[in-house]
């Protein structure tokens, strides 16, 4: 499978994925845990189904220590007891932010609520700036059909050292 087209290859696809790269960096850099921003990554990115981001973020989970059991239980989150209560409110934030169409408010008040009682407002700014970001990026690999499963840890990481 190959992509429908190389966005670094274009001239406006390349300058977009630097301005939108240096926006993810002040993301990466805040207060938010980055265990809680993998989290948020990839849950947006199995529902919106973009494999190539639930391979990137899953083995960066892994590199970066995460348990192939949280890993494993992500998208049963409600009923598994190895998330925090500060990572779950980031889960429910992160759905209902993701799901925007099947809540016709987006996210409610009460998810809202939870969320800022594990979360100041520097990590609240992080957490709703990550939710937008990674759908995005999922709506990008999507609609080019950017192939998964060849992510190798740190490429991301790489490309923005060049930035």
């Amino acid at each position: 499978m190959n992509a429908r087209i190389n966005m670094m290859e274009s001239e406006v696809g390349g300058k977009f994925a630097k301005r939108f790269a240096n926006a993810s960096l002040t993301i990466s850099h805040s207060a938010l845990p980055e265990s809680t921003q993998l989290l948020v990554q990839i849950r947006a990115s199995q529902i919106n189904g973009c494999g190539f981001c639930t391979d990137m973020h899953t083995k960066d989970a892994t590199a970066a220590g995460e348990t192939q059991e949280r890993l494993n239980m992500i998208a049963a989150w409600r009923d598994a007891t190895v998330f925090t209560d500060a990572e779950r409110a980031a889960l429910a934030l992160t759905e209902e932010g993701t799901r925007i169409a099947d809540h016709h408010r987006g996210v409610s008040d009460e998810t809202w609520a939870v969320a800022q009682k594990h979360f100041d407002d520097e990590q609240m700014a992080a957490l709703v700036c990550l939710v937008a970001m990674i759908n995005a990026a999922n709506r990008m690999n999507i609609i080019t059909r950017t192939p998964a499963g060849s992510y190798q840890p740190g490429m991301l990481a790489d490309f923005l050292k060049t930035l």
